[in-house]
């Protein structure tokens, strides 16, 4: 946090001099106390004074009557690694326009292993919003072990082991795992923890996509990430918390318990969601046991063409496409040899074709694969997920420019339907409990400092919304369409919008961890 004495000295002139005023809106802090009526003053990067300031003379004022002032957003979970740092995406725009000013990479187990690297190109070139990162544990072991379902060996252990190290220090905020993709879902709970207790030492955290979301999966794979923080001693992150398949609806209550009954025993459980019933990730993933996934597409489509193993795998994907909930649940969204079928379920494509359903899911595995978007969750489960104190907002998408494919339409409109949907529109949570899903709880469960509040001394990472307007605008039909209602974001004192225009300024910095005993990022 700032020192205490330039704090002061920032204060006892902010009645005299600053660089911007937010006067007279809806201040929604994010500690999820009551919305009031309050001014922010801002000065440099940094946020000086807020509450009555009528005195205060600003080279900017900014009248935000009827508007709601916060926080910037910060989004626990996206696959933006390498987005944020292309020339075509890095500006960020589609999290920007839903009022996101700090995103999380590296989730899922996969991502940049060399966070030096990464955040290099980020201080050359700059990006439209922060970015801090995980240590991807798959992309970890696939460097280290490779593919193969075994075991580490030892010698392979203590490489991981000091390889996390390594990123730690380099400045990561922990360690993500991707527990249904490989070659992830092969590390045994026991590398877990190793891995995790190095994490632990340098005060990060285990963020984890469980080894399974359905009914016969999801209770002992939340178990097994509790364990994994206890035994190795450091806070769980669950990713993208939910119910998934018809079978497992109606279970998001008893996996809220264990959560709860872990944080009652004193554990630091937090989890994250994005308001949905449709997830997305590869085809492979949906309809192709883990197993048979081992090596990769190419080894996947030489058993498929396999005269002895070809059948029976066949078999197995035809009957986890049914247990999914069928061909008119999954949806392509990106198929990179046939772009004609993207924005069509597996349902659709058959019957154009004329032919089973599973026969078409094959053939794209056999070319490549496919990205998909999954219907498998029941809205019960979305809504109750969504009201725990817990459970942060997050999207699961990526830094985007409108293209040719179909993809979710959480990486548009995520933040903006939690918000203006689910809380201004439906009412399902209040203004302020949504908002600090999006800003302070994110902020502590990172135990991410100067961010997440609005309070003075705190980096002026902010938003302004318009309550009527602010909704999510993109579909599952027109997913690249920006969110409605963001009035100005600022990322460390700089528009990135201004008065609903976007400015395509790059003021977002690599956020690194503070080594233990420290409590400021360097950036």
């Amino acid at each position: 946090m700032i020192h205490s004495l330039a704090l002061a000295a920032l204060l006892a002139t902010a009645s005299e001099d600053a660089d911007l005023l937010i006067r007279g809106g809806t201040l929604v802090d994010g500690t999820g106390g009551a919305a009031r009526r309050a001014d922010v003053a801002i000065r440099g990067d940094r946020i000086v004074a807020v509450g009555d300031l009528g005195d205060t003379k600003a080279a900017r004022v900014i009248d935000a009557a009827g508007l709601v002032v916060a926080p910037g957003f910060i989004d626990l979970h996206t696959h933006s690694d390498s987005g944020i740092t292309a020339e075509a995406t890095r500006a960020n725009r589609n999290y920007l326009t839903q009022g996101v000013t700090t995103i999380v990479t590296g989730n899922c187990g996969g991502g940049p292993t060399d966070v030096a690297a990464m955040f290099a190109t980020i201080d050359q070139h700059r990006a439209g919003t922060n970015v801090i990162h995980l240590i991807p544990h798959g992309s970890l072991r696939a460097k280290v072990v490779g593919q193969e379902n075994r075991p580490a060996t030892p010698e392979e252990l203590a490489e991981m082991k000091a390889l996390v190290a390594r990123e730690m220090k380099a400045g990561t905020w922990g360690m993500s795992t991707g527990l249904i993709y490989t070659p992830g879902c092969f590390a045994p709970t026991d590398e877990l923890v190793e891995l995790a207790r190095v994490v632990a030492e340098h005060g990060g955290i285990y963020a984890s996509h469980i080894r399974g979301e359905g009914d016969d999966t999801l209770i002992s794979s939340i178990t097994e990430a509790i364990r994994i923080g206890r035994e190795a001693k450091l806070p769980v992150h669950i990713s993208h918390l939910k119910a998934s398949g018809r079978a497992a609806w109606g279970m998001m209550p008893r996996a809220c318990r264990l959560i709860e009954d872990a944080r009652a025993a004193g554990q630091a459980v937090t989890a994250d969601q994005y308001p949905y019933t449709a997830s997305s990730t590869s085809l492979a993933a949906m309809i192709v046991p883990a197993a048979d996934r081992e090596g990769g597409g190419d080894e996947l489509a030489k058993r498929l063409a396999d005269a002895t193993r070809g059948p029976t795998l066949r078999d197995r994907i035809a009957r986890e496409l049914a247990e999914r909930g069928g061909a008119d649940t999954i949806r392509i969204a990106s198929f990179a040899k046939n772009r004609s079928w993207q924005g069509k379920s597996l349902a659709e494509i058959a019957a154009a074709e004329s032919r089973p359903a599973h026969e078409v899911a094959i053939e794209i595995l056999e070319q490549g694969g496919a990205s998909a978007v999954s219907f498998s969750m029941s809205e019960d489960d979305v809504r109750l997920a969504m009201q725990k104190p817990y459970v942060a907002t997050a999207s699961d998408g990526s830094a985007r420019v409108p293209d040719e494919t179909v993809p979710h339409p959480r990486s548009y409109g995520c933040f903006s339907r939690k918000i203006g949907r689910y809380a201004i529109a439906d009412k399902v949570v209040s203004l302020e409990h949504a908002v600090r899903s999006a800003s302070g709880l994110p902020a502590d469960i990172l135990r991410l400092p100067d961010r997440g509040y609005v309070r003075p001394g705190y980096f002026a990472d902010l938003v302004i919304l318009d309550p009527a307007e602010f909704r999510d605008v993109a579909t599952f039909d027109k997913p690249h369409q920006y969110s409605s209602g963001i009035r100005f974001v600022f990322v460390s004192g700089r528009a990135a919008i201004d008065a609903g225009e976007f400015t395509g300024t790059l003021n977002g910095s690599a956020l690194r961890l503070a080594p233990r005993g420290t409590a400021e990022p360097s950036k």
